[in-house]
Order: structure tokens, then sequence, then C-alpha cells
């Protein structure tokens, strides 16, 4: 009888298991030669494709004030009509001051990408609204490019 501790034995498990640890696919270069990617790197990927999924299009509301949420309403209307609104995540926040009316901001993962004082009249908020969605989505459009045209690999993907 043998015992499971055979060498014998124990071999063709654990040239099962270093190719099971290891398998790798196939993914094809752009020179025509294979680079092997791990199960590892695939499942970072996946999850933060996921992430992205799940995460991707709200826009949350920080705001105090009657004019503040009006801006986030003006503001989210005329956002959800862009391209990125559906993958681009963003909030909106509010400082209500006596003095300037209502500091408003908006950040962009770890990015303030817009900050303005709103009047206090309501009535310039619709305009202020549709200008702010234009300069977030230039401003999200240029960071995502500087993103992508700057590689480094001392700094993460959040810190370009």
């Amino acid at each position: 009888m043998r015992h499971l501790d055979s060498p014998a034995l124990l071999a063709p498990i654990f040239v099962l298991l270093a190719a099971g640890a290891h398998a790798q696919d196939e993914k094809p270069l752009a020179n025509g030669g294979k680079l092997p990617q791990t199960h590892l790197e695939a499942a970072e990927r996946s999850t933060e494709k996921l992430f992205d999924q799940l995460l991707g299009g709200i826009v949350t509301n920080r705001s105090i004030t009657v004019l503040g949420n009006d801006f986030y309403q003006e503001f989210s209307s005329y956002w959800r009509d862009k391209d990125v609104s559906s993958r681009v995540s963003l909030a909106v926040h509010e400082r209500p001051t006596a003095r300037f009316g209502s500091e408003i901001w908006i950040d962009f993962g770890q990015r303030r990408v817009f900050h303005i004082f709103l009047p206090p009249a309501r009535s310039a908020t619709r305009s202020i609204g549709r200008q702010a969605a234009e300069i977030v989505y230039r401003r999200i459009a240029d960071i995502e490019a500087e993103r992508l045209l700057s590689v480094s690999p001392d700094l993460g993907r959040e810190e370009m």
C-alpha cells in the first residue's frame, strides 16, 4: 500500500497544481507575438470593470439651500445628455455664504473640476448649470487624455 506522501504519487499532483496556479491566457500583441496574462491580472481587470459599471453615472447632491438644489437639478439635467454621463461619477457640493451667495464645486474622483460662487438671484442658475455641464465635460476629457498619455510606474491611476 502506497502512502500519499510518496514522491511517485505527489509528482503529478504538483505538476497539476503548478499548471493550475500559473495558468496563463494568451493575449495577442500588435507585433503578432503573444503576451501571457495571469488569472490574477484578469481578475483585477474584471473587478475594475465591475466597479466602473456599478458606480458609474452617479451624480451626488450635497447641496443645502434651494439655490444649490436648483443648480444641481439644472446641472444634472444637462449632464445626462452627455455621452460620458453613464460612466462618470460626480459629486456636487455647496457651501452657503451670507456675503457671496452659495459656493458650488463639483468633484470628479479626487479632483475639483468646477468651482463657482452662485449669485443670490435664482434666475441665473439655469444658464450657469448648462455652462457648468460643458465645463465639467471638457475638464474630464482633458483629465482622461492626460491620464492616457502620461504613463508612470511610480504613480497610480488616481494620482495622475
